[in-house]
């Protein structure tokens, strides 16, 4: 039906924008996104999980997380 195919090609374009905006953020944060949410099909993973991988707190996990996502809204805000 024509109304899936474009809803279907909404979201194609919406995840490519996404992934675009993703590899423009610094790389930890292209990590943590990535592992956090299971891009690119990787296993999402819980915070602590992400902490102990890079040896730092899950505190800081989840400030990093924020703060990329805060990017990644702002520059979807604009375009």
């Amino acid at each position: 039906d024509l109304a899936t195919m474009e809803e279907d090609c909404e979201l194609r374009d919406a995840a490519a924008q996404l992934r675009q905006l993703v590899t423009a953020l610094p790389e930890r944060e292209q990590q943590i996104l990535t592992l956090r949410y299971g891009l690119n099909g990787a296993v999402p993973q819980t915070q602590q999980q992400i902490a102990a991988q890079f040896g730092i707190s899950r505190s800081y996990v989840s400030r990093i997380e924020k703060r990329a996502l805060e990017k990644l809204e702002k520059e979807l805000r604009k375009g």
